[in-house]
């Protein structure tokens, strides 16, 4: 039986660097940062006073009514949702019976969740007692709160499933898309991630642990993959989201196509609950499971966005796995890192930058990875700097995230 092509019919993000896909796309390309100072009173005692903050503020694309009672992470998820569905050219389809919504399913994943919700609801427990408690703070915090509201807003009825793997989490929402799809369980699904983790408590607790950079100066300046000055991630917020279909419902629909799932691969480390496996050994087997399931060589690679988060360990390790997997073709391979102008957006990150691979194999361009001023010795890998053009014609590209817990996701990505 021949395997079940998952095609890409819409893309929508919010994050650090714009508020929808083509302002994204034109400030990575152009090599812009989202990073700046918080400048908020709370983040005065905070060992680390800046972040990727949302480019435009959801408040400006939803109703006030309803952003009101939705946390920021699901209120990133359904500003991304809704350009996507948008863009997929279905827009009411399943109210208007266009769209059969017992086949619609979504797949969209949170690291952390409803944390704002939650930290600001006991803050008000503490000052004004239990009354004053919001009388939607559980169904605000709850982690598939994303996933929920946007099934009710599209009308899908097949599964509405929220994947949660640390900073995997994103992607692993894909991957988990991919196999509805193939399964049989749905013919559309809208997949990605989306945090919103800008808050005192997790940055406290991310610069307590040493995650978090330190570096005082231009706040542009300090999320640097690769680079020999790197010590630790830049917190940053948003989302992504991207409509997967089966390829013969969207060709039948006559939908735009914008590249195609080859396929994914998750594992695990089994190794520390919060640091890398320093070989690289889980990576590695996701990365080849990924290209297993695609059904392509190393060799159809032209492009990877990696997980490179701007940690000492962490960049290394990825290095590993790319040389593990990829062999002698690496050389051939234009890598680049987002994370340098976007920050870390946790569980929304694999999916922002799936839309990021997505679109680099559209356009045929890799965005650069900034700040990288004097690379790593230890890193073998041909890093974008500034725009690179990529190869003409049938190829792929990976997107690859790792999170605490030791949790891999790869997926390939291919032109189309």
């Amino acid at each position: 039986m021949s395997r079940t092509r998952v095609v890409i019919t819409g893309l929508g993000t919010t994050n650090p660097v714009g508020g929808d896909v083509a302002s994204t796309w034109e400030a990575l390309v152009s090599g812009r940062s989202g990073v700046r100072a918080l400048t908020d009173e709370w983040a005065a005692d905070l060992p680390v006073q800046i972040g990727g903050r949302i480019a435009v503020e959801p408040t400006e694309v939803l109703e006030r009514v309803k952003a009101r009672r939705l946390d920021r992470s699901a209120q990133f998820a359904l500003v991304a949702a809704m350009e996507a569905w948008r863009q997929a050219g279905l827009e009411g389809a399943v109210q208007d019976g266009g769209l059969d919504g017992d086949r619609v399913g979504v797949a969209v994943a949170s690291g952390i969740g409803g944390v704002t919700t939650l930290l600001d609801n006991y803050d008000v427990l503490k000052a004004k007692g239990p009354r004053r408690v919001s009388p939607l703070a559980v169904p605000m915090l709850m982690p598939n709160a994303p996933a929920a509201n946007i099934s009710l807003y599209v009308g899908a009825r097949a599964a509405a499933q929220t994947p949660v793997s640390a900073c995997a989490s994103g992607n692993e929402g894909i991957a988990l898309a991919v196999d509805q799809i193939r399964l049989g369980r749905a013919d559309v699904v809208l997949a990605g991630g989306t945090e919103a983790a800008i808050h005192p408590l997790p940055m406290a607790a991310f610069a307590n642990m040493m995650a978090l950079s330190k570096k005082q100066g231009d706040p542009t300046a300090v999320s640097r993959p690769w680079d020999t000055g790197r010590d630790g991630f830049v917190l940053g917020e948003g989302a992504g989201i991207l409509v997967l279909e089966r390829l013969e419902h969207a060709q039948a629909r006559g939908a735009t196509i914008y590249g195609e799932v080859l396929g994914a691969g998750v594992t695990a480390d089994s190794h520390d609950i919060a640091q890398p496996d320093p070989e690289g050994r889980g990576g590695t087997r996701a990365i080849r499971a990924a290209l297993r399931e695609a059904e392509i060589d190393p060799s159809a690679i032209v492009h990877v966005n990696a997980h490179a988060t701007s940690t000492p360990q962490g960049d290394i390790a990825e290095g590993l796995m790319l040389h593990a997997t990829l062999g002698a073709h690496v050389s051939d391979v234009v890598v680049t890192s987002t994370k340098s102008m976007t920050g870390h957006l946790l569980g929304g990150a694999g999916a922002l930058e799936s839309v990021a691979t997505v679109m680099a194999l559209r356009d045929r361009v890799s965005p650069p990875t900034i700040n990288l001023d004097d690379k790593d010795p230890a890193v073998d890998l041909d890093i974008a700097t500034e725009a690179r053009k990529l190869p003409d014609g049938q190829v792929a590209a990976l997107n690859n995230s790792f999170g605490f817990g030791g949790a891999n996701v790869a997926v390939a990505f291919g032109s189309f």
